[in-house]
């Protein structure tokens, strides 16, 4: 059984109650941040907890959550409940025009927002009618430091809270100074929370991935893929059913995808991909494989003997890693898989045009110029058509969203 892990730590008020939990992400027993891209933490958390949260992470309370800088710009946090959620805006963020959009965007759907360990500059004054909470790491601002701005904003709804906050004298100068909440280990460690993690299946993301690259979305394959997959299929439901705008229990994912409609549909494939995306892998072996499926599937189009087959080309593109995402022998792989004849012979032996068009792909990746102009003499086209098709494959990556949700 595999086991995914997060970390809440309580925030607690004057009275010491406890107002919220801080999910922390956690990718094992050891009670530490791991050495992670943020984005890549973001979501997994979400991913692999807050869609099953319920109230058994967050006992019902406020569930506090840092967001780098893309995930707010996609407004990813708009895939939760805002009854529950304060959106931290993560410390390393930059005061920009674009973040100033997304959170007056995120404010205005009724999200609260908090500036996590805040440092006082001038750019953020923007930001500041939009802020529901300011946490200082009193480590980094002292308290007699933090009572000024606490003074100076006296007047708006602001609460701030007062992090690290490890001994009765520091509670009690945070608590002098006009803090409103308290978080540190002077009132509670993080607490550890395993769960059984239930992973989609990487054949199915790839398949909603595909979905999501389409000008318009074929909502009953969607509906089909997500339906023959128990983790994206609890995930989905569970995520519409924490919305305070249904009025009713969605029973059939026909009516889920119905509801989330064609935006936020793409956020949730873009958001389960980045998360499921070959944990422990460099991230960069998913986008390559989508990058060449795409490829793959575009010069096809350009093949005679091939213009119906653009599926089974993207399909070889799409599996031509999968022995390093998975550290398995491809072929031990492959045959698993209720593949094509033609599909399975050209991933193993490269053969046949479909084994052309995957040679092609991983020669023009490496710039094997020489190899690439062979094989488009083979395929009876050139040089031009290839350049198109590489730069199509580029630009639904990027629509895709491995790197950017939305």
């Amino acid at each position: 059984m595999q086991y995914s892990y997060v970390a809440r730590q309580a925030i607690f008020n004057v009275k010491k109650e406890v107002l919220g939990y801080e999910l922390l992400f956690r990718d094992g027993p050891e009670n530490v941040f791991p050495n992670i891209d943020s984005e890549q933490a973001t979501n997994r958390l979400i991913s692999e907890h807050f869609f099953a949260l319920h109230k058994r992470v967050a006992d019902g309370r406020l569930t506090f959550v840092n967001f780098p800088y893309k995930s707010l710009t996609s407004q990813t946090p708009t895939l939760l409940p805002k009854e529950r959620l304060v959106v931290e805006i993560l410390e390393d963020c930059k005061p920009t025009h674009e973040l100033l959009t997304a959170i007056q965007d995120l404010k205005t759907k009724g999200y609260k927002l908090a500036l996590d360990d805040f440092i006082p500059n001038a750019e953020w004054k923007p930001f500041l009618p939009y802020i529901d909470y300011i946490k200082f790491d009193i480590t980094q601002i002292p308290s007699h430091k933090a009572k000024l701005l606490i003074e100076k904003l006296s007047c708006t709804n602001i609460q701030f809270i007062a992090e690290r906050v490890e001994t009765y004298p520091e509670y009690k100068a945070c608590s002098d100074a006009g803090f409103h909440l308290f978080q540190g280990y002077f009132f509670s460690k993080p607490e550890m929370i395993k769960k059984e993690k239930i992973d989609p299946s990487l054949i199915a993301t790839i398949q909603l991935c595909k979905e999501m690259a389409n000008f318009e979305i074929d909502f009953n394959r969607v509906e089909s893929i997500i339906s023959k997959d128990v983790s994206l299929s609890y995930k989905l439901l569970t995520l519409v059913n924490n919305s305070p705008h249904v009025l009713i229990k969605i029973k059939s994912f026909k009516q889920a995808i119905a509801y989330l409609g064609e935006e936020r549909l793409r956020q949730f494939v873009a958001l389960i991909a980045i998360a499921a995306s070959a944990y422990g892998k460099p991230r960069h072996l998913f986008t390559l494989s989508l990058q060449n499926a795409y490829f793959c599937e575009e010069i096809a189009k350009h093949v005679p003997s091939l213009k119906d087959e653009h599926n089974s080309a993207f399909l070889v593109g799409i599996f031509c890693f999968l022995d390093s995402i998975l550290d398995q022998p491809l072929a031990d792989l492959i045959n698993d898989m209720p593949l094509d004849e033609r599909v399975r012979s050209a991933l193993i032996n490269r053969d046949g045009n479909l084994g052309m068009i995957l040679e092609l792909a991983l020669a023009y990746d490496h710039a094997d110029w020489r190899t690439v102009l062979t094989i488009l003499e083979q395929l009876n086209t050139n040089i031009e058509v290839a350049a198109q098709c590489y730069d199509t494959a580029i630009s639904k990556v990027s629509e895709i969203s491995i790197c950017n949700v939305g």
